[in-house]
């Protein structure tokens, strides 16, 4: 049994989607965030101190856009994975971790001068020119989507989750209203598909079920 351990909308929501698209069975472990700073058993999970934390067997993966490729390599069977003999094998694994290299990095920048910071440590302009930031690494996405529904492959593959995350935390902090139009209509699909709702749907009653918090400082 896979196990994943999860804060509610932070990174670990990309695994979280790729187990519900695949259909695997899987425990989700719902923490506080940041669980390092709000229980220390975590550190007995991760000693980073971070999540996402998937234990499949003897293998345990940290790194959000590396495990939704570890998913969809050894448990999709193909369907959400690039084979390395396709053409768009490497426009596949580029768009996998621009998601969390390019994309998300520059965000959690924003919410931390935003949001997590106490009033007297928050920085306005660091927000503003990180949320630039992100904004214009998403115009070159906006021409790409312009002639296809998904990133590569001509199907939906673990990349678009992890760009997805990206564009789900950009919602959560009021940037969707800049979003190149094509990016735009690109996440308002994304939104629909049933194992994204599905996963919305588990990571809220497993919190419940947990007694963990369902006000997340993220969104």
């Amino acid at each position: 049994m896979i196990t994943l351990h999860h804060c509610l909308n932070a990174r670990s929501f990309r695994p979280l989607w790729v187990l519900e698209e695949i259909g695997l069975p899987y425990e989700l472990r719902v923490w506080p965030f940041p669980p390092r700073a709000h229980d220390k058993r975590y550190f007995e999970v991760n000693p980073l101190g971070t999540v996402p934390a998937l234990l499949d067997g003897d293998t345990v993966m940290t790194e959000s856009a590396a495990t939704c490729q570890y998913l969809a390599a050894r448990h999709s069977k193909g369907a959400l994975d690039v084979g390395v003999d396709e053409p768009e094998y490497g426009a596949y694994l580029n768009c996998l971790h621009q998601g969390e290299a390019t994309l998300t990095f520059p965000q959690t920048l924003v919410l931390r001068y935003s949001r997590f910071e106490p009033p007297e440590r928050r920085q306005p302009q660091v927000a503003e020119d990180y949320a630039k930031w992100f904004l214009a690494r998403l115009r070159p996405m906006g021409a790409r989507l312009a002639t296809r529904e998904f990133l590569c492959a001509d199907r939906f593959t673990a990349a678009d989750v992890s760009v997805a995350y990206a564009l789900m935390l950009g919602e959560f902090l009021g940037l969707d209203g800049q979003f190149p139009p094509e990016v735009l209509a690109y996440w308002r699909r994304l939104q629909q598909r049933p194992a994204h709702q599905r996963a919305l749907a588990k990571q809220l009653q497993a919190a419940i079920d947990q007694g963990v918090s369902t006000v997340s400082p993220i969104g």
